[in-house]
Protein backbone atom coordinates (compact mmCIF):
# COMPACT_ATOMS: atom_id res chain seq x y z
CA UNK A 1 0.00 0.00 0.00
CA UNK A 2 1.21 3.48 -0.77
CA UNK A 3 1.39 6.71 1.39
CA UNK A 4 -0.23 9.69 0.20
CA UNK A 5 3.04 11.19 0.05
CA UNK A 6 3.92 8.55 -2.79
CA UNK A 7 1.85 9.98 -5.19
CA UNK A 8 2.30 13.48 -4.55
CA UNK A 9 5.23 14.99 -7.04
CA UNK A 10 8.24 15.73 -4.93
CA UNK A 11 9.62 19.60 -5.76
CA UNK A 12 13.44 20.67 -4.67
CA UNK A 13 12.87 24.80 -4.51
CA UNK A 14 16.13 26.37 -4.55
CA UNK A 15 16.68 30.09 -3.81
CA UNK A 16 18.79 32.06 -1.41
CA UNK A 17 15.94 34.26 -0.60
CA UNK A 18 14.51 32.56 2.23
CA UNK A 19 11.46 34.67 1.76
CA UNK A 20 11.10 33.35 -2.19
CA UNK A 21 11.62 29.91 -0.62
CA UNK A 22 8.61 30.56 1.67
CA UNK A 23 6.59 31.64 -1.02
CA UNK A 24 7.29 29.07 -3.43
CA UNK A 25 6.75 26.30 -1.36
CA UNK A 26 3.92 27.51 0.13
CA UNK A 27 2.06 27.85 -3.33
CA UNK A 28 3.05 24.25 -4.18
CA UNK A 29 2.71 22.73 -0.81
CA UNK A 30 -0.98 24.22 -1.17
CA UNK A 31 -1.28 22.80 -4.15
CA UNK A 32 -0.23 18.60 -3.34
CA UNK A 33 3.52 18.87 -3.50
CA UNK A 34 6.08 17.39 -1.39
CA UNK A 35 8.16 20.18 -1.14
CA UNK A 36 11.85 20.10 0.07
CA UNK A 37 14.12 23.22 0.05
CA UNK A 38 17.96 24.26 -0.64
CA UNK A 39 19.74 27.86 0.07
CA UNK A 40 22.22 27.44 -2.96
CA UNK A 41 22.88 25.45 -5.83
CA UNK A 42 25.16 23.27 -3.59
CA UNK A 43 22.77 22.16 -1.49
CA UNK A 44 20.33 21.64 -4.36
CA UNK A 45 23.01 18.92 -5.55
CA UNK A 46 23.60 17.38 -2.62
CA UNK A 47 20.05 16.85 -1.80
CA UNK A 48 19.43 15.27 -5.22
CA UNK A 49 22.37 13.19 -4.62
CA UNK A 50 19.93 11.63 -1.87
CA UNK A 51 16.59 12.21 -2.30
CA UNK A 52 14.64 11.73 -6.56
CA UNK A 53 12.62 14.93 -7.08
CA UNK A 54 9.99 15.32 -10.19
CA UNK A 55 11.05 19.04 -10.53
CA UNK A 56 13.44 21.69 -9.84
CA UNK A 57 12.59 25.42 -9.03
CA UNK A 58 15.83 27.15 -9.41
CA UNK A 59 16.81 30.93 -8.57
CA UNK A 60 19.86 31.86 -11.06
CA UNK A 61 21.86 34.60 -8.66
CA UNK A 62 22.88 32.83 -5.39
CA UNK A 63 26.54 31.88 -3.22
CA UNK A 64 28.27 29.18 -3.38
CA UNK A 65 26.91 27.71 -6.73
CA UNK A 66 24.59 29.21 -9.35
CA UNK A 67 21.78 28.17 -10.72
CA UNK A 68 23.32 27.51 -14.44
CA UNK A 69 26.12 25.61 -13.18
CA UNK A 70 23.72 24.06 -10.10
CA UNK A 71 21.88 22.89 -13.29
CA UNK A 72 24.74 21.87 -15.31
CA UNK A 73 25.93 19.66 -12.68
CA UNK A 74 22.39 18.16 -11.97
CA UNK A 75 22.88 17.05 -15.88
CA UNK A 76 25.95 15.89 -16.57
CA UNK A 77 26.45 13.62 -12.91
CA UNK A 78 23.35 12.20 -14.30
CA UNK A 79 21.63 13.16 -11.08
CA UNK A 80 18.16 14.91 -11.50
CA UNK A 81 18.78 14.04 -15.86
CA UNK A 82 14.86 13.15 -16.09
CA UNK A 83 13.35 15.91 -13.91
CA UNK A 84 12.29 19.13 -15.30
CA UNK A 85 14.01 22.01 -14.41
CA UNK A 86 12.40 25.95 -14.07
CA UNK A 87 14.30 28.48 -13.50
CA UNK A 88 13.02 31.60 -12.20
CA UNK A 89 15.39 34.69 -12.05
CA UNK A 90 15.02 38.69 -11.88
CA UNK A 91 17.62 38.16 -14.59
CA UNK A 92 15.80 39.45 -17.78
CA UNK A 93 18.45 40.46 -20.31
CA UNK A 94 18.77 39.21 -23.73
CA UNK A 95 20.58 36.05 -23.57
CA UNK A 96 20.01 35.03 -19.89
CA UNK A 97 16.90 32.66 -20.98
CA UNK A 98 19.25 30.97 -23.68
CA UNK A 99 22.05 30.44 -21.14
CA UNK A 100 19.44 28.67 -18.91
CA UNK A 101 18.06 26.49 -21.70
CA UNK A 102 21.68 25.71 -22.78
CA UNK A 103 22.83 24.67 -19.03
CA UNK A 104 19.47 21.89 -19.29
CA UNK A 105 16.42 24.04 -17.86
CA UNK A 106 13.09 23.00 -19.13
CA UNK A 107 11.57 26.46 -18.25
CA UNK A 108 12.43 29.92 -17.60
CA UNK A 109 10.10 32.80 -15.98
CA UNK A 110 11.51 36.19 -14.70
CA UNK A 111 10.21 37.26 -11.43
CA UNK A 112 7.70 37.79 -10.47
CA UNK A 113 5.70 35.17 -10.54
CA UNK A 114 2.43 35.12 -10.07
CA UNK A 115 1.18 31.98 -7.90
CA UNK A 116 -1.24 30.26 -9.71
CA UNK A 117 1.26 30.38 -12.86
CA UNK A 118 3.69 29.22 -10.62
CA UNK A 119 1.17 26.16 -9.73
CA UNK A 120 0.05 25.87 -13.49
CA UNK A 121 3.34 25.29 -14.89
CA UNK A 122 4.91 23.01 -12.00
CA UNK A 123 1.51 20.55 -12.23
CA UNK A 124 2.30 20.89 -16.36
CA UNK A 125 5.74 19.93 -15.56
CA UNK A 126 5.61 16.90 -13.06
CA UNK A 127 2.79 15.30 -15.23
CA UNK A 128 4.08 15.71 -18.31
CA UNK A 129 0.77 16.52 -20.27
CA UNK A 130 -1.04 19.70 -21.20
CA UNK A 131 0.95 23.04 -22.47
CA UNK A 132 2.82 26.27 -20.79
CA UNK A 133 0.10 28.85 -20.75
Amino acid sequence: MTSETDTKPRVLVVDDAATVRLYHSSLLIEAGFQVDEAANGLEAVESAMATPFDLFVVDVNMPKMNGYTCVETLRSERVGTEAPVLMISTEDRPGDADRAYAAGANLYLVKPVAGDRLVRIATMLTSGKGTLE
